[in-house]
């Protein structure tokens, strides 16, 4: 059984930085994609930034930029490094990973950006 957990989320004023971390368990999950998505009340879940294990990455045009995603140090974990935060950069958060045939997520951690 695969299980993400996330951490990182909290309350910060605009312009100020957040970094989420994911690991994902599992002694042979293997994913080919690891990524976060956003969802504020009322909206679909959408794409923030993804990387797959060949290397390449994919940001919302909005987080270009500001957001970086990558490799944590430990095996199958995908850091977000958010600066230059903004209002609409808030919502839950919602680590991603992907193998084939399977879709796993997180449960979610809430970012706030607000004065």
């Amino acid at each position: 059984q695969v299980q993400l957990v996330e951490s990182g989320g909290g309350l910060v004023q605009p312009g100020e930085s957040l970094r989420l971390s994911c690991a994902a368990s599992g002694n042979f999950f293997q994913p080919y994609l690891m990524g976060w998505y956003r969802q504020v009340p009322g909206r679909q879940r959408d794409l923030v930034a993804t990387f797959t294990s060949g290397g390449l990455t994919e940001y919302a045009d909005s987080v270009k930029g500001r957001f970086t995603i990558s490799r944590g140090n430990a095996k199958n974990t995908v850091v977000l490094q958010m600066n230059r935060l903004r209002y609409e950069d808030t919502g839950v958060y919602y680590c991603n990973a992907r193998n084939v045939g399977n879709n796993f997520w997180g449960q979610g951690t809430q970012v706030t950006v607000s004065s």
